[in-house]
């Protein structure tokens, strides 16, 4: 008699996190203030930066090696501010 085994798969549950950005606009201050504190602001966040990432599948090995890279690169040019 053969029994059939049943396989669980457990996915992991990604919590997608949102924020929203809040810009206070001043007495008497320009939209185009406001609009580039805005933009500061959303820069800073990293969401274009990440969909950029993401765009296309980069394998691990060539991301490790890039990494390796950056590290290196890094490691030449701040390296040689502290001797």
């Amino acid at each position: 008699m053969h029994v059939k085994k049943q396989r669980v798969i457990f996915a992991d549950i990604l919590k997608i996190i949102t924020y929203m950005l809040i810009i206070s606009i001043k007495e008497n201050e320009s939209i185009d203030k406001a609009l580039k504190r805005f933009k500061k602001k959303f820069e800073k966040t990293g969401v274009v930066k990440e969909l950029r990432r993401r765009s296309a599948f980069e394998k691990p090995s060539i991301a490790r090696r890039t990494e390796l890279i950056r590290a290196s690169y890094k490691q030449k040019t701040y390296g040689n501010i502290n001797n």
